[in-house]
């Protein structure tokens, strides 16, 4: 991909995951900036530009991935660096945004860490903010700068469509992702159903699949959600869609954090493919199971930073399914 420049064009990145960084480079055709990253014995961490960023549109990719607390600080420190360093914007790119998942208060006296999360950005001086798949659109709100919200969904839908012949359903495996489940089906012209699924909310990643509104018998059914943690939730889903007569039965899901059991869940169900895309690092050895399918977000990450670099529009990229 080839940059016209006005100005320069800089990317830097923390150690959460150089590879795909590395990917979205190559095709900005920009080196990746030089960074100095070091930890203190007490567990401080230390980052240096090594070279001149004055004047320069710096973007600073980080995902974050465990140990996550350590990958924020990260991104943070590097943005104080390039602000003090006279950058002259600088964009943070976490194509996953940490505690993204504490967007409102279900119990009394709960906090809103992902409203905190953004509040950090700011005051470390980023001026732009840029993520994929959001778990809610609401996020993008917490911040006084632009925040602007990418999504997988081009590239998995065509991967879905290359792979399934005949009648699809998209499933969501809950309420609150009806809005994502149709957009998925609007690309695939495909039906739509939604899992009941109960949760108590003193318990975290605890959750069951109780009855399913739609059809599914006989379709190739695809569970579609933003992220897999626990696996539960898409798990539990999988195997009351396959109770129900689905033909086959798909998850698809763009970050891959697969905490705890999450990996063993998936061996043992009922699924005939798991697609998740590089947001977050997947390790060689999940990444050549048989039923996993790493599908890599670098293109549309690239795309999107050329063209806030060139003050274009990012929507377009998306047909406005990044809203």
């Amino acid at each position: 991909m080839e940059v016209v420049s006005r100005s320069r064009l800089m990317l830097f990145t923390g150690r959460a995951n150089p590879d795909l960084a590395t990917e979205v480079a190559e095709l900005l055709g920009a080196p990746l900036g030089k960074l100095e990253v070091s930890t203190f014995a007490n567990g401080e961490i230390y980052v240096r530009p090594t070279q001149s960023v004055r004047g320069a549109d710096c973007f600073v990719l980080q995902s974050h991935c465990e140990p996550i607390n350590d990958h924020i600080m990260e991104q943070l420190i590097t943005i104080d660096a390039l602000r003090r360093a006279s950058a002259r914007r600088i964009t943070a790119v976490m194509p996953f945004y940490g505690y993204s998942r504490q967007d409102k208060k279900v119990l009394p006296r709960e906090p809103i860490s992902a409203r905190l999360v953004g509040d950090l950005f700011m005051t470390a001086g980023a001026d732009r903010l840029v993520s994929v798949d959001l778990h809610s659109g609401q996020l993008q709100g917490f911040v006084t700068k632009p925040f602007d919200h990418l999504t997988a969904l081009p590239i998995i839908t065509d991967y879905l469509r290359e792979r399934i012949s005949g009648p699809v359903t998209i499933i969501s495996p809950d309420a609150g992702g009806v809005k994502r489940a149709e957009k998925y089906a609007r690309r695939l012209d495909a039906s739509v159903a939604v899992v009941y699924k109960r949760r108590e909310a003193e318990l975290h990643n605890v959750s069951a699949a109780l009855d399913i509104t739609g059809d599914v018998e006989g379709k190739h059914a695809v569970i579609v959600d933003d992220m897999i943690d626990t696996a539960g939730t898409v798990v539990n889903a999988a195997e009351l869609v396959r109770a129900k007569g689905a033909q086959s039965v798909r998850i698809a899901a763009t970050h891959a954090i697969f905490s705890g059991n999450a990996i063993d869940r998936i061996k043992n169900a009922p699924v005939d493919e798991v697609i998740v895309t590089n947001t977050l690092p997947v390790s060689d050895d999940v990444a050549n199971l048989d039923t996993i399918q790493v599908l890599s977000i670098a293109p549309i990450v690239a795309e999107a930073l050329q063209a806030i670099f060139m003050d274009s529009s990012v929507s377009e990229i998306f047909l406005g399914d990044n809203a």
